[in-house]
């Protein structure tokens, strides 16, 4: 017997990968001998701290950590989450009933949904977006309602405008800032909002954080869990794959309201049995050790995304510089803006030797943007704006 991916209920519910085209296109190019400069995704390159390896390779020794862990995540990363929120934000949270270690933010947050959503639940998410924020509520079955985000928009009006137009009422509101891909940022007063908003209207509020230390120019990103009140409504994802450049490792955690992380750590002990130990000890000590690695993270990308900008603000595609994550969110020349996002990008890999993520993968509203990600060195990335100025100037 032969299956089809389209007899498949919740398959068919998944569009087609934008981002296939571009990477096909990339792969062919550099199979072809082309040196393809890559700021698609969005894979740090930096490697991980050498304290948190060596934790890791001490830990991984030990053969008692070669067993079964705990799928709600090791007691003691579970206190240094809390501790990490206490000295960062000033949030008590406790560590039994308010947090969970998860499979990495993107593991954990659609699993969340998947929970808490059930068919045709109402579920807002910016648009354009990480993609496993749209896509989450897709596969719970649940009914999708898109709020633009962009330069221009007032997300939080948008935001009431969809809410008196929408019936039935939405149950929950996904956000995230600093925003993937489209570099926003907000203050406490708009969590502020948020969170009232969210109770006047019984609505629970995802909000992933995974970009909390990624930020510049002496922006800091708020957590929504220091609104008063906040833990009623609303939990909060991190992820340790920006911060540490441990993305590979995938760890992250959510925190906050009681019954949100309860419905998560429940499902997580039908579904996995944690992450294993070794990681998650030497995630203890990257949250509970000295933080200055962190900042030399930053510090980076910032040095990145100021070469990426600058240069290409000198070559004629005016931009502004992003205060926060690792991603560069950039208009599409007027000249190209007809050819929209994932003609734009074949066109970049064809003629400027520069690879990066059509905008209309993370939303339709994303068409008229392409995404860089601050993934390669500057020199790179200065061999990257050298092509695209030839590019532009040759059309």
């Amino acid at each position: 017997m032969t299956f089809q991916i389209e007899q498949f209920s919740r398959m068919r519910r998944l569009p087609p990968y934008v981002f296939a085209q571009v990477n096909a296109l990339k792969m062919e190019r550099r199979r072809a001998g082309e040196d393809i400069v890559d700021l698609g995704m969005g894979n740090p390159d930096l490697p991980t701290p050498p304290h948190i390896v060596e934790k890791l390779v001490e830990a991984a020794r030990k053969g008692h950590n070669h067993r079964y862990s705990a799928s709600k995540g090791i007691t003691k990363l579970r206190h240094a989450i809390c501790d990490w929120y206490k000295r960062r934000y000033q949030v008590d949270l406790d560590p039994e009933s308010e947090a969970v270690v998860t499979i990495g933010a993107k593991e954990g947050l659609s699993h969340l949904v998947l929970a808490l959503v059930s068919p045709g639940d109402v579920v807002f998410s910016p648009n354009p977006t990480y993609p496993i924020h749209p896509y989450s509520v897709i596969i719970a079955g649940g009914d999708l309602r898109s709020i633009p985000i962009g330069p221009g928009r007032d997300f939080f009006e948008d935001l009431l405008i969809a809410t008196k137009q929408t019936w039935p009422r939405p149950k929950m509101l996904i956000i995230s800032f600093p925003h993937n891909p489209t570099t926003a940022v907000v203050d406490m007063d708009f969590f502020q909002k948020v969170v009232d908003f969210a109770r006047d209207n019984h609505l629970m509020v995802i909000h992933d954080l995974a970009y909390a230390d990624l930020t510049f120019d002496g922006y800091r990103a708020p957590s929504i869990l220091q609104v008063p009140g906040a833990k009623d409504v609303a939990v909060e994802f991190f992820s340790m794959s920006k911060s540490y450049s441990m993305a590979g490792w995938r760890v992250g955690f959510c925190v906050g309201n009681p019954e949100m992380v309860a419905a998560l750590t429940r499902l997580k002990s039908y579904l996995d049995y944690g992450i294993f130990q070794p990681i998650q000890i030497a995630a203890i000590i990257a949250l509970n050790g000295d933080q200055s690695c962190v900042q030399e993270i930053v510090d980076i990308y910032q040095s990145r995304r100021d070469v990426l900008v600058d240069g290409l603000n000198r070559a004629g595609w005016p931009l502004e510089k992003p205060k926060g994550t690792m991603f560069v969110w950039a208009p599409i020349p007027e000249a190209f803006r007809s050819m929209g996002s994932v003609a734009f990008s074949k066109f970049l890999i064809e003629k400027a030797k520069v690879a990066v993520s059509p905008g209309l993968g993370f939303g339709e509203y994303g068409d008229d943007h392409v995404r860089f990600a601050l993934v390669e060195n500057e020199m790179r990335i200065r061999q990257a704006v050298r092509g695209i100025r030839k590019a532009l100037q040759n059309g």
